[in-house]
């Protein structure tokens, strides 16, 4: 851990420059924070790895380095099958999802996102999942400037996702929806597009492009607020999905807003999963995977072996599988519309982290989680 001060002139450092234009900022008005060499805009990094900036606090910063020599990316045009994702799912390995809360809260935040052990208990006792007919996802996805690469290839990946979903349920009718956001300041906060058929909802997102975003938090509890009045049905055979898509925390002075769209989406038995993208940090995670978990969703999270973006962050789990995103999100669909688990299928899978024995995680001969 160290602390990173800015100093000296900016306009004479190439890489700053580049990683401020990349970030949709001006980087000789911003300083670099680097927690565990991250990101972190207008903040300053301690050696105890907190840091803090303007609007509030977190017990730690983003772990994963930003800069130009680590914008790696596979060149040419943005091609449906390319970004790369795990999965992990809370309710089924809530002893670990305890620990995790237990070494975070230990760190002195107060300002996170923590449902009630009763609300906790609650989607963990859920009835077994049914079959649905009917199908309703919502995109939520961060359109600040750190989110380019992610923004560019989603636009491409959509098209193959519905086809994919249409392909395998036919007759599921499917809606779609668009909720896309930035942060206080910049040309919008969020900009939404109710369900309809895919084609448009296409057009949408590719109308849409990556910018501002000047601190490291966003407007992430505005977006899930906005999805929460989505035109979502109340028919008990649909099946309602919202994948958020993001590499940033929201402010955590809005932590109460955050929490109360998570409950408006849950009451409305929508399903979050959230797509972790290049920058999270252990914060971003922790309140990801609480919405996932207090909805019934899964966490996902995009990982390096695309090639695609910034570096992303290990997350805090013990094993999973590695697909294409396509076949994780499509996977996910078809789960919450049959009601059944289903394992990714063998020759999707490009590696596996971790020791995976029949969808069991093992540490040496001692199993110790359950892959998703």
């Amino acid at each position: 851990m160290f602390a990173l001060v800015c100093a000296g002139d900016p306009t004479q450092d190439e890489e700053l420059q580049m990683t401020g234009r990349r970030h949709g900022i001006d980087a000789m008005s911003k300083c670099l924070g680097l927690a565990v060499g991250a990101l972190a805009l207008g903040c300053t990094a301690a050696s105890d790895g907190s840091s803090s900036y303007e609007g509030g606090s977190y017990a730690w910063g983003p772990p994963a380095e930003l800069s130009a020599s680590n914008n790696n990316t596979t060149g040419g045009d943005p091609a449906p099958g390319t970004l790369t994702a795990g999965v992990w799912d809370d309710n089924l390995n809530p002893e670990r999802f305890a620990a995790f809360r237990d070494e975070l809260l230990q760190r002195g935040s107060t300002e996170l996102p923590d449902y009630t052990d009763a609300e906790r208990a609650a989607a963990l006792d859920s009835a077994a999942p049914q079959a649905r007919v009917t199908l309703e996802v919502a995109l939520v996805i961060d359109a600040t400037g750190s989110m380019g690469d992610e923004l560019e290839y989603l636009k491409v990946e959509l098209g193959s996702i519905a086809q994919s979903v249409s392909e395998t349920h036919p007759n599921a009718t499917p809606r779609w929806a668009l909720v896309v956001y930035r942060d206080e300041g910049d040309e919008y906060v969020t900009r939404r597009f109710d369900f309809g058929d895919v084609d448009p909802m296409v057009r949408h997102l590719r109308n849409q492009a990556a910018d501002g975003g000047g601190d490291y938090p966003e407007a992430a509890d505005r977006a899930l607020a906005d999805a929460a009045t989505l035109g979502w049905s109340t028919d008990a055979a649909s099946a309602r999905l919202l994948f958020w898509v993001a590499d940033a925390p929201h402010h955590p002075e809005r932590t109460p807003e955050l929490e109360a769209a998570v409950r408006s989406l849950r009451d409305q038995d929508v399903r979050i999963y959230p797509v972790a993208s290049s920058g999270v940090d252990d914060a971003t995670e922790w309140t990801m995977r609480s919405a996932a978990q207090l909805t019934r969703g899964r966490y996902l999270f995009l990982t390096d072996d695309s090639g695609v973006g910034l570096t992303h962050s290990e997350p805090s789990i013990p094993c999973y599988f590695v697909t294409t995103l396509a076949d994780a999100m499509v996977r996910m669909i078809e789960i919450e519309l049959s009601g059944v688990y289903a394992a990714p299928a063998a020759d999707s899978v490009l590696r596996e982290s971790g020791t995976i024995v029949d969808g069991v995680c093992f540490d040496g001969e001692a199993p110790i989680a359950t892959a998703y």
